[in-house]
This record gives structure tokens, C-alpha cells and sequence, in this order.
């Protein structure tokens, strides 16, 4: 079967992601949202990790390897903003006559066919949690990544990208993990992003063949990792983590991100179900991260798939009741924007409308707007437009990775205000089934104050707050950390 490069230049019908759960909006192409790269129809379960020393100059500048563990809660200011656990990998994207057979045999079969030998390296980008850090690097917080890649030339290529984005790399491994260098377990995970001619997107990797995680010799955090964590003020996981680490690895960083103070981000994604159905260990990590997190994003449908609960609000206030420190259930609703969800309030924000070519990315960079906001402690409807509005940038390119938005294309679809408004659908979801405090709704609409227990708040009002918020942004983080 001939494979060819692909660039993605041409708009991608019903975003690139075939039946989709939301098809009821799909006939208006050019409204886009945020939502994760695997609602495709071919789900790429691996995603990855790194370990070159430290990057970062403020973590350099203590030897860890010397440092008890003890003294680890006593180790400098949070002076790193976001950290990744796992899920990074590079991306190959290539065109294919049709998209991978069903069967595990013949997918497999595939999927070694395109590691025959690699790809030009132009057809290679950093993917999984790379788009968070590199996102959430372009908003202007300083960002690090935590895991493993392998001595190869994908790994040395991830890394690349890594430093020329100015984030910071912290090794995963232990000395006391066992490990070959050159088997296949060590290197560097790559996921095929394979794309048909009608402009639907797959993806594959070896952990979609694998019946462990993809670093399972991984079996406790290093000193160095737990002192990343220390020193972030949050800390995103997500679900395709359970595809590389142990669960008692990603249960060990969530419960010392619980101790020392960091806040956890947790996006489940496609895998929440998976992992609501998988063996005890996973049941019980998955359950924690539910619980102990202190924001959660998901689409409705994993919301309504973790809760049974349909309205996307309702199961949200359902997530925050059996959450022990939630605070925010952000809830990602596909071309009509998002919602966010607090004890006491409620938070709604239309998508935007721009010319979508890629999809792949989106969620990812949509994550780390939330994470800029939750930092800054944004007003949650600001909270939601930028977001939206990273999603949206990061649609108007090819892919992810180095092509996820910039500063610049985010200010752009800010100003604007381009929003994809529909108020019968905000009002017949929330007036019906919803029994709440405060509901706030961003508008364009001529519409001011209370009606029908809304709270309206003027898109241009939001937009006169964001933009100050990155105009200056170094400048801006080093007066907020005195």
C-alpha cells in the first residue's frame, strides 16, 4: 500500500474525525472546538515520556541526586508553572489510500509496514503532551515536561523541538530501573497520524499492541522528578499516561503533587472509559485522579461515559460532588464552546468560528489555556474565551506540535469576536435541567444583566481584559512571582 506525505492544507470535513458523537453540528464546517485527537476513528493509545538532565536552569541548580527525600517539600518556590507527566511522542503524519483494517493482526501488520524506515524528517512533529508545553510556553508560562524518550533519532528530534520552544526536559528514570537501551521497550514512542482521502485522521503506535505500558520498567519517581513537581504550580496528566507508566507510577505523582502543594490537571480523554472497565489498578488510579485533581477537563461524552449523567452540566456538578479537591469541571462542547463548572457557579462560552485545517492539537492546546487562566485565577468566563480561542488557533494550522497556536493568531480570533452564538441551545440546556446559584453566558448579543437566570457578559468586556493579560507577558509573570 503507497504511503505519501501529507501537509494537510485543505479544510478537513466534519473536522477530521469521521462519525462523530457530535454530528448533530458537523453541517456548519467552519465552527470550530475543542476536543481531543482521539475521537478519531482510529485511537493511538501510546503517547511518551523523556530523560536527558534537567533543561531547565532553576532546577539545575541544586545537585538532586544528594538530596534525602525528606528534604525534597523544602526545596525553593514554585517557580516552574506547568509541568507534563508523560505523553509525549513524535508524530509522523502521512496520507494513505484508506485508513488501518480493523483486525489487530492486519493493524499490526500495518503499522511495522510504516516502520520499515523513517519518513523525511519534514513529515515529523512533537505530539501527546508536547502540545500542552509548547502551548502553554507561547501563552508565556514557563513550562517543563516530564519523562522518557530514547537515545534515537526521534528522541534526539523531541528534544530539539523541545529547547528550541524553551522548555524544559526532566528525566522519568530511576537508576534503579532495569532496562536494555536498545530494546524497543527504550525508544522513543512514535505515533503514526495517518490521514485518508476523505481528510479523516487515525492514529497507531507499537502501545496499541502492547499489553503492559509502553515504559513499564518505570517502577517509582526519581529525585529529580519529584522535585519538578515541587516546584510547578500544576501538574497535567491525562488518560493516554496509562498507555507508558504503571498506574502506581502516575498514583506516586499525583499523591506527592497532592502534598507538596501542586495543583493536578486531569484529562481523561477516550481512555477514562477504558480505564473505568480495566484491571483493579487502573480502576483505583483512574478514581483517584477523578478525585483528587483540582481541575478536570472532558468532552460530554466522557463526562456523560465516567457518570451516566447526559447533560453535560449536570454530570459535571456530579464530578465536583464526589471530588474530594475539584474545583473546576471544565466540559468541552464540541462546535457550541465549553462549560465551566464550580461548586457555586456555572460558566458558558460559544466556540469560534474560523477556517479549520487541522484538528489534531486542539484539546491538548485548549488544556493549557485553562491551566494559564487557573494560574492567573482569570474570571471563569475569561477563562473559557481563551481557551476557545487557543483551541480555534491551534485549528487554523497543519497538525500540532510546533504548528499549535501562537500569541499572536490567539490575540487575532480574540479581536475578532467571531463567536458561532446560539442562544436557544445555551438556554434550553441550562433553564431546563439546571438548579444553580449563578449562570454566566458570554455574549455578542445586545443583551445586558439577567434574563431567565442568565448572567450576560459582554464578549468585547472579556476580550478589553484578556489582551492586557499578553501584551507583555514576561514582564507580566515576573511582577506577579515578587
Amino acid at each position: 500500500m503507497p504511503l505519501h506525505p501529507i501537509n494537510l492544507k485543505s479544510p478537513i470535513a466534519g473536522y477530521g474525525y469521521g462519525p462523530s458523537l457530535y454530528s448533530t453540528f458537523r453541517q456548519k464546517p467552519a465552527l470550530i472546538f475543542p476536543v481531543n485527537r482521539a475521537h478519531s476513528l482510529f485511537t493511538c493509545k501510546g503517547v511518551e515520556i523523556d530523560v536527558p538532565k534537567l533543561c531547565s536552569a532553576s532546577l539545575d541548580s541544586v545537585n538532586y541526586a544528594t538530596v534525602p527525600d525528606w528534604k525534597l517539600r523544602s526545596v525553593g518556590l514554585k517557580d516552574v508553572d506547568v509541568a507534563t507527566l508523560g505523553n509525549l511522542c513524535v508524530d509522523i503524519v502521512l496520507t494513505v489510500p484508506q485508513l488501518p483494517p480493523p483486525s489487530f493482526d492486519e493493524r499490526k501488520a500495518f503499522m511495522e509496514r510504516l516502520s520499515e524506515s523513517p519518513p523525511d524528517k519534514k513529515y515529523w512533529e512533537a505530539g501527546g503532551n508536547c502540545n500542552v508545553a509548547i502551548a502553554a510556553a507561547r501563552l508565556g508560562l514557563n513550562s517543563i515536561t516530564i519523562g522518557h524518550v530514547g537515545d534515537e533519532i526521534y528522541g534526539r528530534f523531541l528534544l530539539d523541538v523541545l529547547h528550541d520552544e524553551g522548555i524544559g526536559m526532566i528525566k522519568m528514570s530511576n537508576s534503579t530501573d532495569v532496562v536494555n537501551n536498545f530494546s524497543a521497550s527504550y525508544e522513543t514512542l512514535i505515533c503514526w497520524v495517518l490521514v485518508d482521502p476523505l481528510q479523516r485522521h487515525g492514529f497507531c503506535s507499537r502501545a496499541d499492541f502492547n499489553q503492559e505500558p509502553a515504559f513499564h520498567w518505570m517502577s517509582k519517581l526519581s529525585r529529580d522528578v519529584k522535585v519538578a513537581i515541587k516546584k510547578s504550580k500544576a501538574l497535567i496528566c491525562n488518560g493516554y499516561g496509562f498507555d507508558e507508566l504503571s498506574p502506581g507510577v502516575i498514583l506516586s505523582a499525583l499523591e506527592y503533587a497532592v502534598e507538596v502543594g501542586t495543583s493536578v490537571f486531569f484529562d481523561p480523554g477516550p481512555r477514562g472509559k477504558s480505564l473505568s472497565n480495566g484491571t483493579p489498578e487502573e480502576k483505583r488510579a483512574l478514581n483517584q485522579l477523578l478525585r483528587m485533581s483540582d481541575v478536570l477537563l472532558l468532552t460530554a461524552d466522557e463526562a456523560e461515559s465516567l457518570t451516566g449523567i447526559r447533560n453535560p452540566v449536570l454530570a459535571g456538578q456530579e464530578l465536583l460532588k464526589k471530588g474530594n479537591r475539584t474545583k473546576w469541571v471544565v466540559v468541552k462542547m464540541g462546535s457550541m464552546g465549553s462549560i465551566l463548572i464550580t461548586r457555586s457557579t456555572i460558566a458558558c462560552a460559544p466556540a469560534f468560528k474560523v477556517g479549520v485545517v487541522d484538528t489534531v492539537g486542539c484539546g491538548d492546546s485548549f488544556v493549557a489555556a485553562v491551566a494559564y487562566s487557573f494560574i492567573h485565577k482569570l474570571p471563569m468566563v475569561n477563562t473559557l474565551a481563551i481557551a476557545n480561542a487557543v483551541g480555534a488557533a491551534t485549528a487554523m494550522g497543519c497538525g500540532a506540535g510546533r504548528n499549535v497556536a501562537t500569541l499572536d493568531k490567539v490575540k487575532d480570533i480574540l479581536s475578532s469576536s467571531n463567536l458561532n452564538e446560539d442562544y436557544e441551545f445555551w438556554l434550553d440546556l441550562l433553564g431546563k435541567y439546571v438548579d444553580t446559584q449563578k449562570i454566566t453566558l458570554l455574549t455578542n448579543a445586545a443583551i445586558n444583566g439577567n434574563s431567565n437566570r442568565l448572567n450576560h457578559v459582554s464578549f468585547n468586556k472579556v476580550v478589553s481584559e484578556l489582551l492586557p493579560q499578553f501584551e507583555f507577558p514576561e514582564l507580566e509573570e515576573n511582577v506577579l512571582s515578587s
